[in-house]
């Protein structure tokens, strides 16, 4: 759904302005590459985070709790 949405906004802004449309379209896999790091760098610290509370909740977990 969130496809379709992105290409109706493609659409109306390619109607009213053609060329900043194309320049996004030619432009998106570069953004694309330079936010790749960025999201792995956001998964790294979310298992950072998960492991650190996995190791912090391990005592409740062995007795029980």
């Amino acid at each position: 759904m969130r496809i379709i949405g992105v290409f109706l906004l493609w659409c109306l802004l390619l109607a009213v302005c053609w060329p900043l449309a194309l320049l996004a379209l030619v432009l998106a896999p570069f953004v694309w590459l330079v936010a790749l790091p960025f999201r792995l760098v956001g998964v790294c610290v979310a298992a950072t985070f998960a492991l650190v509370r996995a190791l912090l909740f391990l005592p409740a977990r062995l007795l029980g709790g």
